[in-house]
């Protein structure tokens, strides 16, 4: 599965089980979305660090 087809799988899910639309889910972070996951009884992995984000952007520079 490619970034692009979780997160519009993950963004659908919001939809329907927070009532998000596209630009709420693309507006939040993954803290809050990770928050609204556990609120509702759900298992959510903590956010990424900094430093993860960084080596992500390092690794793979187009995005």
């Amino acid at each position: 599965m490619t970034f692009a087809d979780a997160a519009g799988r993950m963004a659908g899910l919001a939809g329907v089980a927070f009532g998000w639309g596209p630009d709420a889910f693309w507006a939040a972070t993954p803290a809050e979305l990770a928050a609204l996951v556990r609120a509702v009884g759900g298992d959510a992995p903590d956010p990424c660090t900094h430093a993860t984000i960084a080596t992500l952007k390092e690794r793979f520079p187009d995005g």
